[in-house]
């Protein structure tokens, strides 16, 4: 049974995740449990007392993941300006995707699909499922507020993750060299935002 987050110190916690995200990114799903303990300098029973499985400690990993993307949401600069708050999103999403540990992820749950189901469940609940209901609630207060019209906020949030990243993740998941500069992820974002408004306009 996983310990309660509230047992554990959170500065442990960190590591552990840390350590989670680098072994796992690196070494693939079938990284030992052992590893993460080491780098994280903790014992590989202190992580299952916590997480319970390889499953839940991947879920926690993208829950922090989803976190740190949606917090562009949370903002009061969001709350005032749509346009800001969703740029400010899509510029985390393609950030998220390219960088080395976002790749690593992504490749480790395309393994864990065949091999460790529950691992790709987990990661895939917690993440884009996860990632796409917090942006389908932005949405929701938007609408209550009068500033869009807009009938499945779901679907919705579906169509502008869709727009963002368009062909981004699958270069990087091939490896092919065409990494964004930041100017081409703030323009990318700038105008996925302004698109997206304007589909949605009251």
């Amino acid at each position: 049974m996983a310990r309660p987050v509230g047992q554990i110190d959170v500065a442990k916690n960190e590591a552990i995740l840390d350590a989670a995200v680098e072994v796992l990114g690196a070494g693939g799903i079938a990284a030992p449990m052992e590893e993460i303990a080491r780098r994280a300098c903790v014992s590989k029973q202190t992580i299952y007392n916590h997480y319970g499985s390889k499953a839940e400690l991947v879920r926690a990993i993208f829950e922090r993941r989803v976190h740190g993307v949606a917090a562009a949401l949370e903002t009061q600069q969001a709350a005032d300006d749509p346009a800001a708050g969703l740029a400010g999103y899509a510029r985390t999403v393609l950030r998220a995707i390219r960088s080395e540990p976002g790749v690593g992820l992504l490749r480790m749950g395309v393994q864990a699909a065949r091999t460790m189901p529950d691992v790709a469940r987990a990661m895939y609940e917690a993440g884009p499922l996860a990632n796409r209901a917090r942006l389908a609630e932005f949405l929701k207060q938007e609408i209550a507020g009068g500033r869009l019209a807009c009938p499945n906020p779901l679907q919705a949030a579906e169509f502008f993750v869709g727009m963002v990243i368009g062909i981004n993740q699958f270069a990087a998941l091939l490896d092919i060299d065409d990494a964004l500069a930041e100017a081409d992820i703030d323009r990318t974002a700038t105008e996925a935002a302004a698109r997206f408004l304007q589909a949605y306009a009251v």
